[in-house]
């Protein structure tokens, strides 16, 4: 037997019922409530322009022992502080303080950091409108700015 309400006047019963458990769904109620967006300091878009403020190094978790390469910087849309992570070797050194860069999501599950870098979402495409793998490989000089 089943105990949701029938009759002539149930329809209201039911539809407020299929809201409040909707609501308990977390990916349900951050997409209706546009939670990720709010949240999000690059507000939903792929990539965003900040101004380098400091060059850091983050320690990988566990098994690893590695000091990874990140810059700390300021997003020009919104003036929110972010740290990203430099992929490459030696790439931090094409990246100086007060430079312009160009940072995406590294793509970790749900939006989340990935691999060994703890609470890092971002990471370093472009230095001062060059991409930095064309710099690694050194069919570009740095731009000035």
């Amino acid at each position: 037997m089943s105990n949701k309400s029938n009759g002539l006047g149930a329809g209201k019963k039911l539809k407020k019922r299929r809201e409040t458990s909707r609501m308990k769904d977390k990916w349900y109620k951050k997409r209706v409530l546009g939670l990720k967006i709010k949240s999000d300091p690059l507000k939903g878009a792929h990539q965003a322009k900040g101004i380098v403020l400091a060059k850091i190094q983050r320690e990988a978790k566990q098994p690893n022992s590695a000091m990874r390469k990140c810059v700390r910087l300021q997003l020009t849309k919104n003036s929110k502080k972010i740290t990203a992570f430099v992929p490459g070797d030696n790439a931090s050194k094409f990246i100086d303080e007060h430079d312009e860069v160009i940072v995406e999501c590294i793509g970790g599950k749900m939006g989340r950091s990935k691999g060994d870098i703890p609470g890092i979402r971002w990471q370093v495409i472009k230095v001062n409108d060059q991409s930095l793998k064309s710099l690694l490989s050194g069919k570009v000089e740095k731009g000035r700015r």
